[in-house]
C-alpha cells in the first residue's frame, strides 16, 4: 500500500506539474530587458509656505530610454491626504474645478479630492507659463529630445499643513497618457532638491521634496498589440506578413472584431467599410468617441495593426550589405510625432552609414554587446508620421559592414531578433517562415508539439511507476 501510495502521489505530482506547464501564463511585459530602469519620476519641491499651505513645483523626468508621452499628452492625479485645495496653478490645469461652495469671496481653481491635472497648450500667455511646461503633454525620451524630456507646473495649495511636520504626502498618484499603463508607486520624503544658479556658484533648495515613481507595462497599456513586423529579402521572393491577427481580428458577422476602414473605395463586404480617404463618414469616424482616448481607427488589414515595420534585405556587397526600414501608419486617428524605432541584431555594432534617419546604439546588457539600435525622424523632414494614407509611411537604408567571423544570410539571420515602436515590442512572424536562400530549405517541422511531447513524458512516467 504504501508503495503504491507513492506511486499515485508521484504520478498526481507529474499531472500536475504538466499542467501547470501548459497553463503557464505568457509575459505582461511589465519588466523590459531593453530597459530594465526606465521610469517616469515625479519630484514635487516644495518652494515655499503660505498662510494655510505652500506653493509647489511638480516636475515629471523621462528616465526611459525610447518610450515617450505623445499626444495627447498625459494626464497626473491623486488623491489628497487631508481637504486640500489648489488656489492657483501655473503651466498646467486641472479637467475639473468641483465644488467649491463652501468658500466666499477668493474660488479656489479646483475642489476635488483627486484632481486630474493636464498640461497646458503650447502658445499659452507667458504670464501662465514655467520652465518645461505648455507643451500639450508630450515628454521626449533623454535619448531623442533630452531638451524636451520633462514637463512641469507650479501649485499652489491651500488648507493644508504649513510645515515640514503638518504637511501631508498626497496618496494614490495615477499617470495617464491618457489611457492606462503606469503604474506609480507612493510619495516618498527625500532629499530636498537643490537648483543651482545660472553661473553655478549659488544653490538654493526645496523646502521639502517627495518623489513618485511610476513605471510601465505594455499589457496594461493594451491588452492587444500595437505594432508588427514584415520581412522581404531580395534572394527570395516570398514577403512575410504580419502574422495574422496580430493586434486583432475582424470577422464577418460584426461581432466581438475591430472596426476598420478600407481607403478609396466604396461600398461595403461585411468585413468593414469601404471608403474613400476623404469620405464624410472615414472624416465622422475619425472624429468619433475613440478620439480623444486615443483608440486607434484602423486601415482594414490582415493584421489589423495601427503600425507595420517592414524589414527587406536589399542588397549584398563584397564587404557590406544593405536593410531597407519601412514604417506604415494604418491608424487614421493618430500623426506619430517624434517617434522611434528600436532593433535588435547581431550586426548593429557595424553600422555604417545611415540614410535619412537618426541613430544611438543602446547597450542594455554591458559588456561591450552593441546589438541594440534606436532610430528616429530627422527634425523638419521625417520626424512626423502621418496617418493612414499615402504620406502614412517614412522610410531608410541602413548599410553595415560585414564580420567575417558572424556574418550569414542562413537560417534568417539577416532579420532582426526584437522590434520596438514608440516603446512597444512589435508581434514578429514566426521564425520557420523567414525568407530562405534558395539553396537552403525551411526547418523541417517538428511532428510533435510541446504539448504533446509533454504527453508522452506523462505517459512514460506513469508507465515506469505502473
Amino acid at each position: 500500500m504504501a508503495a503504491g501510495g507513492r506511486s499515485v502521489a508521484c504520478c498526481a505530482a507529474v499531472l500536475l506539474a504538466a499542467a501547470l506547464l501548459l497553463s503557464a501564463p505568457t509575459t505582461t511585459e511589465a519588466y523590459d530587458s531593453l530597459d530594465p530602469n526606465g521610469n517616469i519620476t515625479i519630484k514635487w519641491d516644495i518652494m515655499q509656505w503660505t498662510p494655510d499651505g505652500y506653493v509647489a513645483v511638480v516636475t515629471m523626468f523621462n528616465y526611459q530610454r525610447f518610450r515617450h508621452i505623445g499626444a495627447p499628452g498625459w494626464q497626473l492625479g491623486w488623491t489628497w491626504a487631508k481637504k486640500e485645495v489648489i488656489w492657483s496653478m501655473v503651466g498646467a490645469q486641472t479637467t475639473e474645478q468641483g465644488d467649491c461652495s463652501k468658500f466666499k469671496g477668493n474660488t479656489p481653481h479646483c475642489c476635488k479630492r483627486d484632481p486630474t491635472i493636464v498640461d497646458l497648450l503650447p502658445g499659452t500667455p507667458y504670464n501662465m507659463q514655467i520652465a518645461n511646461c505648455c507643451k500639450a503633454g508630450v515628454i521626449n525620451t533623454m535619448n531623442q529630445d533630452p531638451d524636451n524630456a520633462a514637463s512641469s507646473f507650479q501649485i499652489s495649495v491651500g488648507l493644508a499643513g504649513t510645515t515640514n511636520k503638518t504637511v501631508k504626502v498626497p496618496k494614490n498618484f495615477t499617470l495617464k497618457t491618457p489611457g492606462p499603463g503606469y503604474t506609480c508607486g507612493r510619495a516618498i520624503v527625500g532629499r530636498p532638491t537643490k537648483f543651482f544658479t545660472q553661473d553655478g556658484r549659488r544653490a538654493t533648495q526645496a523646502l521639502m521634496t517627495w518623489n513618485v515613481t511610476c513605471t510601465y507595462s505594455q499589457f496594461l497599456a493594451q491588452k492587444t498589440p500595437s505594432c508588427c513586423v514584415s520581412l522581404s529579402s531580395f534572394y527570395n521572393e516570398t514577403i512575410v506578413n504580419c502574422p495574422t491577427c496580430s493586434c486583432g481580428c475582424r470577422n464577418a458577422n460584426g461581432t466581438n472584431c475591430m472596426k476598420c476602414f478600407f481607403p478609396r473605395y466604396k461600398g461595403s463586404n461585411g468585413l468593414g467599410v469601404f471608403h474613400s480617404e476623404d469620405s464624410p463618414m472615414l472624416q465622422s469616424a475619425i472624429d468619433g468617441p475613440g478620439k480623444w482616448t486615443g483608440q486607434p481607427l484602423v486601415q482594414c488589414t490582415s493584421h489589423m495593426c495601427p503600425i507595420r515595420i517592414h524589414w527587406h534585405v536589399k542588397l549584398n556587397y563584397k564587404e557590406y550589405w544593405r536593410v531597407k526600414i519601412t514604417i506604415t501608419n494604418f491608424n487614421f486617428r493618430m500623426n506619430y510625432t517624434q517617434w522611434n524605432l528600436v532593433a535588435q541584431h547581431p550586426n548593429f555594432d557595424n553600422i555604417t552609414q545611415l540614410f535619412s534617419f537618426n541613430y544611438k546604439p543602446l547597450t542594455p546588457y554591458g559588456g561591450g554587446i552593441n546589438d541594440t539600435a534606436m532610430f528616429w525622424g530627422v527634425k523638419f523632414y521625417n520626424d512626423l508620421l502621418m496617418q493612414a494614407g499615402k504620406l502614412g509611411n517614412v522610410q531608410s537604408e541602413i548599410l553595415l559592414r560585414k564580420d567575417s567571423r558572424t556574418f550569414t544570410f542562413d537560417k534568417g539571420w539577416a532579420f532582426p531578433r526584437r522590434v520596438y515602436f514608440n516603446g512597444d515590442n512589435c508581434v514578429m512572424p514566426p521564425p520557420d517562415a523567414y525568407p530562405w536562400l534558395p539553396n537552403a530549405s525551411p526547418l523541417t517541422k517538428q511532428p510533435l508539439t510541446f504539448s504533446f511531447l509533454v504527453f508522452w513524458v506523462v505517459l512514460a512516467t506513469l508507465l515506469a511507476y505502473a
